[in-house]
């Protein structure tokens, strides 16, 4: 085992995960947001608005990533009101269509562990918020979303996780992070196992500060069902 070669290589690779980062990041961020309306729209009642939403989740939980990413990156191009538009400057970057495709899938899936989330809040839970005066959004922010999320937040960690994974497949777009950079040490080197060896450690190192973090938030949510001590008895 070549121990300086790795030494280099993963400095090499650690000055891609900035840019891994920023993808993750980015995606969550809009995916999450996006996945709230998603999951508002399914819960709505309304026969539209709940129609669209199962068919957005069916359509990006029941295709392949890579595929999407494909779509979105040489696709969007093709259609002229985009082509010709404002948001082509933007849409031609290959870090912004990855960003896009990551958050569109990620929606479709955390849509639906919300829903889930939701849909384990006990009704005399809601019923009781409005016996004393709750409604509405008051009622959503005190009630409704603090439990669903903490009933959610242990299929969303998976999610989250997964999601650090996919953004290898940016390099496919010609994003440079940690799998493109070490795509191109392969090309260049030919040694593959030591170069897939020293991402797969970083993705660990990654996965595991998330997975850590996750870990801490669901704790301190959950602070009210841990029992109390009990006093010693003389």
């Amino acid at each position: 085992m070549d121990f300086t070669f790795l030494a280099s290589t993963m400095v090499t690779l650690l000055k891609a995960v900035p840019t891994t980062l920023v993808l993750f990041s980015l995606s969550i961020f809009f995916g999450g947001l996006l996945a709230l309306v998603i999951v508002w729209m399914r819960v709505s009642g309304n026969p539209v608005l709940s129609g669209f939403a199962k068919g957005y989740i069916f359509v990006f939980r029941g295709s392949p990533l890579l595929i999407q990413m494909f779509l979105v990156f040489y696709g969007l191009g093709q259609f002229g009101v985009i082509r010709y538009s404002f948001l082509w400057p933007f849409l031609r970057e290959p870090m912004v269509c990855a960003v896009l495709s990551l958050a569109l899938c990620t929606a479709g899936y955390t849509a639906e562990i919300f829903r889930g989330g939701i849909r384990a809040v006990s009704p005399k839970e809601i019923e009781a918020a409005r016996s004393i005066g709750m409604s509405g959004f008051l009622l959503v922010r005190r009630i409704l979303a603090p439990i669903a999320f903490r009933h959610a937040l242990p299929a969303y960690s998976t999610e989250i996780v997964l999601m650090m994974k996919s953004t290898a497949l940016a390099s496919l777009v010609t994003v440079w992070e940690v799998t493109g950079v070490a795509q191109r040490l392969i090309s260049q080197t030919y040694r593959t196992m030591e170069v897939f060896l020293c991402a797969a450690i970083i993705y660990l190192v990654l996965n595991f500060i998330v997975l850590q973090g996750m870990a801490l938030l669901e704790y301190s949510l959950s602070r009210h069902r841990r029992a109390a001590p009990q006093p010693l008895k003389a």
